[in-house]
């Protein structure tokens, strides 16, 4: 009777060993082999040594960090607007509006990847199509260094942003009405209230959206890849592009091995440092 509740979990044991822990173990192992065409040679650490000096490797990091520091700000930020926005009790058509907001979160991501690069085509594009009427000049937005790496982030901010909402209205919906009223009697303003009720008690959910939009981030590769392959002149070039173009164009599994346990190994040191500084306050 005691082996019977191991016997219940055991398939699922079984099937997360073989699709998840084979495939870490056997990545690691495959790290530490170099390929030559066809063949392969047992290298030690050479992989991560040649990672240490790549200069592609860290400028696909920079633009990814770049992405991060800029795109993932922007993103929480209007979605905790838009959560405050949505939670209004004077808003008519709620759950309509709020499913218009989620609904770009349910389309793929080459999909939509190539939606906004049909959107920001240079020369036919209905974007800049837009501009015209309106006199201005059109913007390179997938052929100038600068302009790919907005296309990219405002591609992102649409699709994420009113998934993030939803998640911050859950948690504002769940915030006792009292402190608001007991806000509202010390002769505390709407911005007041919302500096000292709403962002405290958003706190554990900013902290989960910090942490998945970094993870997600820093794994970025579909966008990109639909958009922009990563150009032009390696602006768009991220991490997970980068690791994708060694492991299934120039076939070298080692090396792209050695990137994606680097990656891991950076992901999870963001992962400690803003649980060591957002999971203090939440």
């Amino acid at each position: 009777m005691r082996l019977a509740p191991y016997l219940w979990v055991l398939p699922a044991v079984a099937l997360f060993a073989i699709f998840k822990l084979y495939p870490i173990a056997w990545s690691f192992w495959l790290s530490l082999f170099k390929t030559d065409g066809a063949l392969s040679s047992f290298a030690g650490t050479a992989n991560y040594e040649r990672l240490a000096g790549d200069t592609l490797f860290w400028k696909a990091l920079g633009n990814t960090s770049v992405i991060l520091a800029v795109q993932v700000p922007i993103m929480l930020g209007l979605a905790v607007a838009l959560a405050v926005a949505l939670n209004s009790a004077a808003l008519r058509f709620k759950g309509f509006i709020r499913l218009g907001f989620f609904l770009p979160m349910i389309m793929g991501l080459v999909a939509y990847g190539l939606l906004f690069a049909v959107l920001l085509n240079p020369q036919s594009g209905l974007v800049n199509w837009f501009i015209g009427l309106l006199g201005g000049d059109p913007v390179p937005w997938l052929t100038d260094t600068f302009w790919a790496r907005v296309a990219i982030g405002l591609a992102i901010t649409w699709h994420y942003t009113g998934y993030n909402a939803v998640i911050y209205l859950s948690r504002l919906q769940a915030l006792p009405q009292d402190h608001y009223d007991a806000a509202a009697v010390d002769g505390a303003n709407a911005w007041q209230r919302f500096v000292h009720v709403t962002l405290p008690g958003l706190r554990p959910v900013v902290l989960l959206t910090v942490v998945m939009s970094t993870i997600g981030t820093l794994q970025l590769f579909d966008e990109p890849y639909v958009m922009t392959n990563g150009g032009p002149d390696n602006s768009t070039l991220t991490v997970g592009l980068y690791l994708y173009n060694n492991g299934f164009k120039f076939f070298d599994f080692g090396y792209a091995s050695a990137i994606a346990y680097a990656l891991a190994v950076i992901i999870g040191v963001l992962g400690i440092v803003q649980f060591k500084v957002l999971g203090e306050k939440a």
